[in-house]
């Protein structure tokens, strides 16, 4: 082992030996942009700091849960008082109840909701509820939308799928995927016409309302109103995958931004304000379905697990009662995108941002990008030259030109102005 090596280094070569990888996520490898991960020792409010001492401004935020910057006081001392009651019961809580108040309160629409672990949990739960709920079996699912690991999504996945140039995942069976069938994201002819062959069949859509796995992507204008009439139409289940969009767009989500409300949502990241929990909930008659009192079966030993929930219900009740955070956000990203726009104008190659709130992604090689096909086509090799321009200026953007960056409550005009200064000399 080299004497000059970092800490980060030295830590990546050992984990290699007994993590696949080193890593226990994919992008966290930096395989799309090159180069050796960064190892994170702590991070507080806007940054990071390396197993090296290194600081970096976080544009990840834990790929988006920690909308309210690291370490948040409130947040770790609900946590902190937390535990001193204990970890884990396996038995129902009160915190359980409150966290369901909690999101029937910021999204209305969610009648009844479960609790799980993760976002992924979430997705296939849905899935499993919609088609029990239907008694079918087909699904629509959007070229680029990730919606978790569970084997029916893993086609066109986005997310570090599209990073490792994947086109789906060994040890899927067909099977699995045989009733998954892939849109274009906001292509509304496209859906059409999967409805007027399959639309009997048709246990459920699910879309990220605003896409976070292949850039950010917003809707076009009529794109989600069109899915939702199409759903009502055929009686199909219209899931929309909130698990990066919950709380973090608004109090209710990509829903209330857009004023289109699915029949069942799934949640995750900022839900859990940085611990393991998701969710999945809607329409009482749907939810009803699930067990003990239907016959879909859906069960997790964690499942609201107290201390998670602490974690993630002190978030939700902090971004509740503090109006003046979303337009913060949004000012913050208005600022950023400004940033970045006064830098590459003048430049050769063509580029384009998308943003919407706290949610930002930059493409080069086109001025437009609304879709899957387009992400692909995008010259993400530009991207992987800022991505290391920026880390080696203490800058962290996700390890991926397919990945949306966060911004936290954290991130003011000092950190933003550390961006400016570094893009001086790129």
């Amino acid at each position: 082992m080299l004497q000059n090596q970092s800490n980060s280094q030295r830590l990546f070569e050992r984990s290699k030996a007994l993590i696949p990888g080193g890593v226990n996520s994919p992008v966290r490898a930096f395989g799309s942009v090159g180069g050796e991960p960064v190892f994170i020792r702590k991070a507080k409010g806007a940054y990071l700091y390396d197993a090296d001492d290194r600081a970096y401004v976080d544009f990840i935020n834990s790929w988006g849960p920690m909308i309210l910057g690291h370490a948040f006081t409130p947040v770790i001392e609900a946590v902190q008082n937390r535990l001193e009651e204990g970890f884990s019961f396996g038995a129902p809580t009160e915190q359980e109840y409150e966290m369901a108040v909690q999101i029937n309160k910021m999204a209305p629409w969610v009648k009844q909701v479960r609790l799980v672990s993760s976002g992924t949990e979430a997705c296939l739960s849905a899935l499993r509820l919609a088609r029990g709920f239907t008694g079918r079996n087909k699904f629509i699912k959007f070229a680029g939308c990730y919606h978790g690991h569970a084997d029916p999504f893993l086609v066109k996945a986005g997310s570090g799928v599209m990073s490792f140039s994947i086109p789906g995942s060994a040890g899927v069976p067909e099977g699995a995927t045989q009733d998954t069938l892939i849109a274009e994201f906001n292509d509304t002819e496209g859906v059409e016409k999967l409805f007027k062959k399959h639309g009997n069949t048709l246990a459920a859509v699910i879309i990220e309302p605003v896409a976070g796995n292949m850039g950010c992507i917003l809707p076009e204008k009529g794109f989600l109103e069109n899915l939702r009439r199409l759903c009502t139409e055929y009686g199909t289940v219209l899931i929309f995958d909130e698990v990066m969009t919950g709380f973090r767009l608004a109090r209710g989500g990509a829903a209330e931004v857009y004023k289109v409300i699915p029949d069942l949502l799934t949640y995750g990241k900022v839900i859990g304000g940085g611990m393991p929990v998701g969710a999945f909930g809607g329409r009482k008659d749907i939810m009803q379905h699930l067990a003990p009192i239907g016959n879909v079966y859906q069960a997790g030993t964690l499942s609201g697990n107290p201390v998670a929930v602490s974690c993630g219900l002190a978030t939700l009740r902090y971004l509740d009662d503090h109006s003046e955070i979303y337009p913060q956000l949004d000012q913050s990203g208005t600022r950023l995108a400004k940033i970045l726009d006064a830098k590459f104008k003048n430049a050769e190659v063509p580029f384009c941002i998308n943003r919407l709130g706290s949610m930002i992604s930059i493409h080069f090689g086109t001025t437009k990008l609304q879709n899957y096909t387009q992400a692909l086509a995008a010259r993400n090799e530009v991207f992987n030259r800022l991505f290391h321009h920026l880390l080696n200026r203490g800058i962290y953007l996700p390890p991926s030109a397919f990945e949306t960056w966060f911004i936290s409550t954290a991130i003011h005009e000092e950190q933003l102005k550390k961006v400016e200064v570094a893009l001086a000399d790129f």
